[in-house]
């Protein structure tokens, strides 16, 4: 037999290649990059130790049952994995500040109570409850399952909005986030929690369906995780399973070609030229630019197959700060834009916005300073795609690390005055490192707008070839891209019958 041939070295792809050599299938990555991981790098430089991609885990469940059905040694005796308490600090523009504790929805009521004022934190209870139910209509078809032939009944949205009386015209009922804020929250710095969440994943609020509403009920109810020395540790964990099952890995191994042969997948060709026999390929990258004509079919799902200028990217600092991480610091912040709509509007056309919502990370983590008189603290914003914006760009790259850092400010106490020096990464840098369109991070599946937020499938219309990773159903993120893998083994193991985990 040929055996397997996997594309990339990203989560999704090694959870696929993990669980098929435990299967009993001879398994062999190649991999572009030098390494590795895919989005989830490092960047170290004179002690400090940065991730370059995201920096906590959501659904951990995901990579305990990878490790559970991969070997015996379990994902915590793998990796330092920590619960993040508070879950975050949230700083307004109107100066009102707000910490949110882990996984504690009544936690969570209490603070926005004090916070914000009385009614704050029961409204956004009576949110989070609708969001359950939206994540309890769609999870299984939308996470846990492979993409249904009739997919399109994920078209419908599952979020349960309250009709609101509007005046001379009757109910109506919040079809997208932004609404949601505006009507069922009634507050703008409750809205802003809900369009920050939101941008996090790279969603326009104005448009994203009410059913993304899901996003900010997982983070509350299932809580948010460090690993320690850094989430590149998760990736070198799941890295060193696959070579304890015999997973080859092949890199600086750019894959040009899937070869077809009678309707089915027949191997890879290399960029040097070499051909690569395979009985099936699993591609961890958007695999319609290596074949000779597409893989979409009339009737099937076309969003994202790629990314591009309409999916935002990156902006990251990794600030290198003299003097210790203050007690009381949060391990992650977000410090709101004042104007999250014009911030949306800028970004989803192609522009920077003049004041971007920031994300603060503070890990309390030795394993990522030189010593207890240092700390490492990570920036980031979403923003456009390299190519709508030249992130190559060396003035514009300073110039808006400094917008970054002067958000900052409002959460770092003396941030300026501690900077020994900073390293921007930008959606160029992610082009670069991982071959996304402009750098684009994809954003999770979703419900809702007729299946415009879903993803293509793990099965494709050439036989033995399947898709797993980000672009592919169920979409982005370290979670996903988990599931992603476990679909794609499920159907290559089981056929064609494999419906998911029970």
């Amino acid at each position: 037999m040929a055996g397997t041939v996997v594309i990339g070295a990203g989560m999704g792809a090694m959870a696929a290649a993990a669980r098929l050599a435990v299967a009993g299938h001879r398994v062999t990555v190649y991999e572009r990059a030098a390494t590795y991981g895919g989005a989830v790098g490092r960047f170290e430089r004179d002690g400090f130790v940065f991730d370059t991609g995201p920096g906590l885990l959501r659904l951990p469940a995901v990579y305990r049952d990878l490790f559970v059905k991969t070997g015996k040694e379990s994902l915590e005796r793998s990796v330092g994995l920590v619960q993040v308490d508070p879950a975050s600090r949230h700083v307004f523009a109107d100066g009102t500040r707000v910490t949110l504790p882990n996984a504690s929805r009544a936690g969570s009521v209490a603070a926005l109570d004090a916070a914000l004022g009385a009614g704050a934190g029961e409204r956004w209870g009576a949110f989070l409850g609708r969001a359950r139910d939206a994540w309890d209509r769609s999870r299984r078809p939308l996470l846990e399952e492979p993409l249904r032939p009739d997919w399109e009944v994920l078209g419908r949205d599952p979020y349960p909005a309250v009709r609101q009386r509007r005046l001379l015209r009757g109910a109506r009922h919040a079809s997208t986030l932004a609404e949601i804020g505006a009507w069922e929250l009634a507050d703008p710095r409750l809205a802003a929690l809900l369009d920050g969440c939101a941008l996090s994943y790279g969603l326009d609020p104005r448009h994203a369906p009410a059913s993304a509403a899901l996003l900010p009920y997982l983070e509350q109810t299932f809580g948010s995780w460090y690993v320690r020395g850094g989430m590149r540790e998760l990736a070198r964990a799941v890295y060193e399973r696959c070579l304890a099952r015999r997973v080859e890995f092949v890199f600086g191994a750019e894959v040009v070609r899937i070869a077809e042969k009678d309707g089915a997948a027949a191997g890879i060709e290399l960029a040097d030229g070499t051909v690569v026999a395979a009985d099936r390929v699993v591609a961890g990258i958007a695999p319609d630019r290596l074949l000779e004509r597409g893989l979409q079919e009339d009737g099937g799902v076309r969003a994202r197959e790629a990314g591009g200028a309409g999916t935002p990217g990156r902006f990251t600092v990794l600030a290198a700060l003299r003097g210790a991480r203050d007690g009381d610091a949060a391990h992650r912040t977000v410090v709101h834009s004042p104007d999250g709509s014009a911030e949306a509007a800028e970004v989803f056309a192609g522009r920077t916005a003049a004041r971007p919502t920031v994300t603060v990370e503070r890990p309390d983590d030795p394993a990522t300073r030189p010593d207890g008189g240092h700390e490492a603290v990570t920036l980031t914003a979403t923003v456009a795609a390299h190519g709508p914006v030249d992130w190559s760009d060396a003035a514009l790259r300073e110039r808006y690390a400094e917008v970054l850092l002067e958000a900052a400010g409002a959460t770092v106490p003396g941030l300026t005055g501690r900077l020994l020096w900073h390293e921007v990464r930008t959606p160029a840098e992610t082009a670069a490192d991982t071959g996304a369109e402009g750098g684009s991070v994809p954003p999770p599946a979703l419900a809702g707008t007729a299946g415009r937020m879903l993803y293509p499938a793990n099965t494709t219309r050439l036989s033995g070839l399947y898709r797993a990773g980000g672009w592919a159903h169920p979409g982005g993120g370290l979670a996903h891209a988990g599931m992603s893998g476990a679909l794609v083994s499920g159907l290559i193991v089981e056929g064609p019958g494999f419906r998911g985990s029970q």
